[in-house]
């Protein structure tokens, strides 16, 4: 794919790709010539303290970008009421650097950072130890593995500028914190005090070069406000606006964090449709997953690549429908935009 040039170039994403929206479908079959197999990854406890949870309170430019849910709340609100990136301006021009007609959700680029390269670091929420993986969320580790090896990764080139394969990689480490569930919701900011807890127990170093991927369980809510108006709560319709986001923030000691939050998506707001080739559990995390994986790659603090005309998709980021498969044994994925 060729890369447009910088500045403020626009990416028509061979005008076929939409943006998170949904408002253009593509379904492309990819192969490449691999045995697929379940990941394997060691397994550490970390268990976040009080200066995890200070942190995160201090934490500085904490930007995060919401997927709404298939809800009535979240279908008649937009990501930006719910979100506080992107923030820019709106952009009236109606054609890109390369003349002609405007596709209507091609891309502009506002000069920011773009993740040419990462480690994913799975992180699992297990209250009581109540959880396994595969019962609470399929194989996130498995999956992101086989994308990053996949053809299907490569329509992210045009936007980092790179071609080059096995650049988005899984750590060879996962973390589980186990915890007592109590009766107030997750905030984003526990879970950066998780994110917080992990990447130094881990020895991260800050930057662009990893993303931290919190899994909730089943039955765990989580809220954007004191108030708890803005949540996933599949326990209270009224105030289940989202089924996952990703975010950054600039922490005083690790400096620069990645990080994305995935609540459990099998449940009427967030799932994928059934029929899908691993089970709808386990699809239903793919889909949400890689729509956080590739707007992060694209756009991790709000700055680079994203919709700035005032066209009804404001703000909206690269969003992906397709399905993608392995051989010569294929093991398929079904991704589907809501």
């Amino acid at each position: 794919m060729k890369m447009l040039s910088t500045g403020k170039g626009l990416s028509s994403f061979l005008q076929l790709l939409a943006t998170a929206t949904g408002t253009a479908v593509l379904v492309a079959l990819f192969a490449i010539n691999l045995q697929a197999q379940e990941f394997s990854s060691r397994q550490i406890t970390v268990n976040p303290a009080a200066a995890d949870y200070a942190a995160s309170a201090g934490a500085r430019n904490v930007k995060v970008h919401l997927r709404p849910a298939n809800t009535p709340v979240g279908r008649k609100t937009s990501v930006a009421e719910i979100s506080n990136s992107p923030a820019g301006p709106v952009n009236q021009n109606t054609a890109p650097d390369s003349g002609g007609p405007r596709f209507p959700a091609d891309l502009e680029f506002h000069d920011g950072h773009v993740v040419v390269s990462m480690q994913h670091v799975a992180i699992y929420m297990n209250p009581n130890g109540a959880c396994t993986i595969a019962s609470c969320w399929g194989d996130p580790e498995g999956f992101l593995s086989d994308l990053g090896k996949s053809d299907f990764i490569h329509v992210v080139d045009q936007y980092t500028g790179s071609t080059a394969d096995d650049r988005y990689t899984v750590a060879g480490t996962h973390v589980i914190i186990n915890y007592k569930p109590n009766a107030s919701p997750f905030t984003d900011a526990d879970m950066r005090a998780v994110v917080h807890a992990v990447a130094a127990a881990l020895g991260v170093p800050g930057g662009y070069g990893n993303e931290f991927h919190v899994f909730l369980p089943p039955g765990q809510d989580e809220c954007f406000n004191l108030g708890f108006k803005v949540c996933y709560s599949p326990d209270d319709i009224k105030t289940f606006f989202f089924c996952a986001y990703h975010g950054s923030a600039d922490f005083s000691d690790i400096g620069h964090v990645l990080y994305s939050v995935e609540p459990f998506q099998d449940n009427f707001g967030c799932s994928s449709r059934p029929g899908t080739p691993n089970g709808q559990l386990a699809d239903s995390t793919n889909n949400v997953l890689s729509h956080e994986v590739f707007e992060t790659i694209t756009d991790p603090d709000g700055t680079a690549w994203w919709n700035s005309l005032d066209n009804g998709i404001l703000g909206k980021r690269l969003g992906t429908n397709a399905a993608f498969c392995y051989s010569p044994k294929p093991r398929c994925f079904s991704i589907q935009a809501m």
